[in-house]
């Protein structure tokens, strides 16, 4: 399983904007909470469940990091992606939580 430190995210995300995709695979109402703001960074909201029906939204070729509220989800999604030939998918270690407590406190914990 591929993981991704919510310390490496940012400076990843700013090194090459266009090529990573935030995959949120929460719910509506968790991402109405609280959301991950990079700027020029593509996100992609599908619910986990929707993975399978909606996984042609999503372009393998791009460097996918799935991210859910601690990590649990999105390392099901990113073993999922896996299987279906996505080389280059990552979880977010953590989550939107972890960032939260360790990257930017201004995003509302719950």
């Amino acid at each position: 399983m591929q993981q991704l430190a919510v310390d490496e995210l940012a400076p990843l995300c700013h090194a090459q904007p266009q090529r990573v995709v935030l995959l949120d695979v929460r719910e509506p109402w968790e991402i109405a909470v609280a959301r991950l703001n990079l700027d020029g960074v593509p996100t992609a909201t599908i619910p986990m469940a929707e993975i399978p029906q909606r996984m042609a939204e999503l372009d393998p070729s791009q460097f996918i990091v799935c991210l859910c509220h601690h990590g649990m989800r999105s390392q099901q999604v990113v073993a999922f992606l896996s299987r279906q030939g996505f080389d280059s998918v990552y979880n977010l270690a953590g989550g939107i939580d972890a960032w939260s407590l360790a990257i930017d406190p201004t995003v509302p914990r719950y």
